[in-house]
């Protein structure tokens, strides 16, 4: 049999806690490898931490400044020459999803389709680790340098991931302070025609406002499973969170709808996240008709507005926690950073504008603990075919959709 067949089949085979160790006697017996390992990116993604039967039992490895660190965030191989021969890093990512890395060793510099096969082999990988979380913890726990609280707990099981990579458009999100946030949530979700985009802020703090939010996302999720359009599944979760709280919780909410063949979007502004457009160079805000938050209020009717989302646009979603971000002398990280922060970040793939934007607003607080969850949501459209005779201007025309 094929040695890189017989890798692959072994992967798919194992139960999902022996991935590690089938993949280190697979390599050995096949490809010579003196050392496999599995390092899984951290939840704040600053840190790679190895896989390991027990948890926290060993030290991680910093994103920056690291050959494994470069690797992961390059998405390409690297590589380290020493006494003991070369160790390549290479990413595991699954659609656009950046995991984490697979070091392998070899006692000497392999020919170059080795390094080649083992890159399909960390992508198979990516697909196994994917499925895995379904039946054990071994690398939910390998992504935590630290224990979360219970709420970050409840709103990490709520998101569909960290980046998702598509033909029509690309998408990254972040959320700080990882390990112990409160009520921000981001959740997407594409069909063959649609791309649906939701931002939550919702109120509150600690477990109370991670339940509050669980409910809102869940009946987001239960209306737009149904089929609804997207006025009603906000009437739907308004309907929802006000049976439950009457009105004493509430949650904001941006609510996105792309037709993935036309670039139309349909909106519903419930609140506080705020969306930037980057478009030819420049970064400005685009203002809807904000409406009353999630279950503020009993039978609350919600309005859909819309644009034309063009090819080669960016969008950047940040909460309150983003923008009401106070520095050392009490000023707030305002509209003016934020546009400098998009611009700056312009040339950046999605799954890495989010973290840059956030370690920027670590560096603003001088690293003091932030006051709020900032959640930050990096959209890059890439398009439909061109359409001749479309597309053409720069200017965002906001105007509410017939119904």
């Amino acid at each position: 049999m094929d040695r890189s067949l017989a890798v692959e089949r072994l992967l798919r085979g194992v139960p999902p806690h022996d991935l590690p160790a089938a993949l280190r006697s697979a390599l050995a017996e096949h490809f010579g490898a003196k050392a496999v390992e599995i390092w899984m990116a951290d939840y704040a993604l600053t840190e790679l931490c190895q896989v390991k039967t027990l948890p926290y039992t060993t030290d991680p490895i910093p994103v920056e400044g690291t050959t494994a660190g470069t690797a992961f965030v390059a998405q390409a191989a690297t590589f380290d020459h020493d006494s003991a021969g070369v160790t390549g890093y290479l990413p595991v990512s699954v659609r656009g999803d950046r995991l984490g890395i697979l070091a392998v060793t070899l006692p000497e510099e392999p020919e170059p389709q080795v390094w080649a096969e083992f890159e399909r082999f960390a992508e198979a990988l990516a697909h196994e680790l994917f499925v895995a979380d379904r039946d054990t913890d071994l690398y939910i726990q390998a992504r935590r340098s630290s224990r979360l609280t219970l709420a970050a707990e409840m709103q990490w099981q709520l998101l569909p991931g960290r980046a998702c990579t598509r033909a029509e458009f690309a998408l990254g999100g972040q959320l700080e302070p990882a390990y112990a946030i409160y009520g921000d949530c981001f959740d997407w979700s594409a069909s063959a025609q649609k791309l649906a985009v939701t931002l939550i802020n919702g109120m509150g703090e600690g477990s109370e406002a991670a339940l509050l939010t669980n409910l809102a996302v869940n009946a987001l999720r239960n209306a737009r499973r149904a089929g609804v359009e997207l006025d009603a599944q906000a009437e739907l979760a308004d309907q929802a969170v006000y049976g439950h709280y009457r009105g004493n919780g509430h949650v904001a909410a941006l609510l996105l709808e792309f037709d993935l063949a036309t670039g139309m979007v349909d909106v519903v502004d419930a609140g506080s996240p705020r969306l930037w457009l980057l478009r030819d160079g420049k970064a400005e805000r685009i203002h809807f008709e904000e409406q009353l938050p999630l279950g503020m209020f009993e039978d609350t009717v919600y309005a859909i507005h819309g644009f034309q989302a063009l090819d080669g646009d960016r969008f950047v979603f940040v909460s309150d926690g983003v923008y009401n971000a106070a520095g050392l002398l009490g000023e707030l990280y305002g509209d003016r950073e934020l546009a400098e922060a998009v611009v700056k970040t312009a040339d950046l793939p999605a799954a890495h504008v989010p973290g840059m934007v956030l370690r920027e607003l670590a560096t603003r607080r001088n690293n003091a603990q932030a006051e709020d969850d900032a959640m930050v949501v990096c959209l890059d459209w890439f398009g439909p075919a061109p359409v001749p005779g479309e597309g053409e201007g720069s200017t965002i025309a906001v105007a509410k959709t017939a119904r």
